[in-house]
């Protein structure tokens, strides 16, 4: 009895009552017409698709730099890596990768930049992100028009120039990683190994950096910056390296996103991205200046299970099509109801 107490308290009553609240969700599925199967299926592909966005709050957060509201610099990143991969014509494994390899100049150099004002500003880096982030999205609905793409898939069809608001991956790396090791079971059961694998093993990359000289110095900036100094450590230096950390993991984890989702959505499609990301590490019991690994993958896998399953379950107890205003309420009092815990947190 002692143990469950213990658990209930290291793990806290609001992830148990979510943790509840899901598995209910999930016995109540079949008895509505809801098939378990596909929504197990969904739920661990939107766990995958999401859960690097979640990570790269990690770093900053860390570091003393609080929750990264600028993550649309990484997002973008992410996107001129994407859209470059798909310029170039690189397809398969090497499209993936090569989107990754062509955003990391673009994540390192918005995030250096990014971190640099983020050290001007300290005490209000969260109202400052917010702020950046929103405006680089503006910024960019203007260069997706004036950059000189020219693949046919990607552009315009009527003025041959300027980027579409959606591209299609089909035909490029869609799905490249949910289908690699794929384990099917039935028509409807799709465990995305690859997908699942390639989170983990940025999970495991972080943890590890975390347990570095460096990240042991992010980290202790974070907690103590005046031990931090007098161990002489430069607080600057570690707050620019998590925030360049963060911005490419941003950028990792939107191209993850396409290749599962299928398409990249461009102009202001960033900006409720990162809401969701921000919300889902709160949830999983992180705060403003301390997360984990566990608080990344139970948030993470909490928050998109409740937005998967919620609607499915209600729509076929209502008999009525609602899932997308069920998704917008769950997703918005699930953020509301975060946000309010990181500020309790921080009185």
């Amino acid at each position: 009895m002692r143990n469950i107490k213990t658990f209930i308290q290291d793990f806290g009553w609001p992830r148990v009552i979510i943790f509840l609240f899901l598995v209910s969700l999930f016995v109540l599925a079949p008895f509505v017409g809801v098939r378990l199967d596909a929504s197990l299926s969904d739920v661990l592909n939107r766990f995958g698709q999401y859960a690097i966005l979640v990570l790269a709050l990690v770093p900053m957060i860390q570091s003393g730099c609080g929750l990264n509201f600028g993550l649309a610099l990484g997002i973008i990143a992410g996107l001129l890596g994407a859209t470059l991969s798909l310029q170039f014509e690189l397809l398969g494994l090497w499209g993936f990768f090569g989107a990754i390899a062509l955003a990391a100049p673009f994540s390192l150099l918005f995030g250096y930049g990014y971190g640099k004002l983020l050290n001007k500003v300290k005490g209000e880096e969260m109202t400052i992100a917010m702020y950046v982030g929103f405006s680089f999205v503006m910024l960019m609905c203007i260069m997706w028009l004036v950059l000189p793409y020219n693949n046919p898939t990607m552009v315009w069809g009527f003025a041959g120039k300027g980027l579409r608001t959606t591209i299609t991956v089909e035909g490029y790396w869609l799905k490249i990683l949910n289908n690699f090791l794929a384990i099917r079971i039935g028509r409807f059961f799709v465990f995305p190994t690859g997908l699942l694998l390639f989170v983990g093993f940025c999970a495991f990359c972080m943890w590890l950096f975390l347990r570095t000289k460096t990240g042991t110095a992010m980290t202790a900036v974070g907690s103590n910056p005046d031990y931090a100094r007098a161990s002489g450590v430069s607080a600057d230096k570690m707050r620019t390296i998590s925030v360049m950390i963060s911005t490419f993991l941003g950028a990792v984890g939107i191209i993850v996103y396409q290749q599962s989702f299928g398409f990249i959505q461009l102009y202001t499609a960033p900006t409720p991205m990162v809401f969701p990301a921000v919300a889902a590490i709160l949830i999983g019991g992180a705060s403003v200046n301390k997360a984990s690994m566990v608080n990344v993958l139970v948030g993470t896998f909490l928050f998109q299970g409740l937005l998967t399953m919620t609607p499915s379950v209600i729509n076929s107890i209502l008999q009525t099509d609602m899932s997308e205003v069920i998704r917008i309420i769950v997703s918005n009092g699930m953020i509301m109801y975060a946000l309010t815990r990181k500020v309790k947190v921080t009185k």
